[in-house]
């Protein structure tokens, strides 16, 4: 069972939402939060996977609530809920460690999809969506780590696709390789620069102009 907790300034919208996780029979809705502080004393009594999260509320906003919920070390996965596809908020949450954003207008198949999604450990938007978040929103340019030169040029070739949105799969037909090849490729990278998944690969692209 995949516990979700809703977090949203909107009584209406939370009710939507609750009624449709509800009817499937793998998630339940766990609590209820009205505003960001509100939502650390249910997130921390109820111990969800999964955490849908407003950007903007009053009190305290998603991204101050994301930023001290993912402090935990067995932090759930949270996924910010936003108006705009192009929403440098949720470029800031991403970059905080958020599992990625839904837009609130998004297709109930794909949101409980999503929530689906994010509680396997994938991210919940695609790496080339969040490519073109990031481009959009480009933070300034930071030196690139040292752990960057751990990679063999091999994986160096893999990140650089990786990093413009491509799939296992789409990587594999550009180079030649197995799918289960890419994947090991990939896993070794995020070892190396201590990334948790491709999103936080393409946030790593962008910030030290590897992109």
């Amino acid at each position: 069972m995949i516990n979700v907790v809703l977090v949203d300034d909107q009584a209406l919208f939370r009710a939507g939402i609750r009624m449709l996780v509800s009817s499937q029979a793998d998630m339940t809705v766990v609590g209820e939060a009205g505003d960001g502080q509100e939502a650390l004393g249910v997130v921390a009594r109820t111990r969800p996977d999964v955490v849908l999260m407003d950007i903007r509320m009053p009190v305290m906003d998603g991204l101050t609530a994301t930023a001290e919920i993912l402090k935990n070390p067995d932090a759930p996965r949270v996924v910010m809920l936003t108006t705009f596809d192009l929403d440098e908020a949720a470029a800031r949450a991403i970059r905080q460690g958020a599992s990625g954003f839904l837009l609130k207008d998004a297709d109930p198949e794909f949101l409980l999809a999503a929530i689906r999604t994010v509680e396997s450990g994938s991210s919940v938007i695609a790496a080339s969506a969040t490519r073109d978040l990031f481009a959009h929103f480009t933070p300034e340019t930071k030196p690139v780590p040292a752990s960057y030169s751990d990679l063999t040029e091999r994986e160096r070739e893999i990140f650089a696709l990786a990093a413009r949105g491509l799939s296992n799969s789409e990587i594999a037909a550009r180079e030649f390789l197995s799918e289960a090849t890419v994947k090991t490729h990939i896993s070794r990278i995020l070892t190396k620069l201590a990334l948790r998944d491709r999103v936080q690969l393409v946030v790593f692209a962008f910030e030290h102009g590897l992109a």
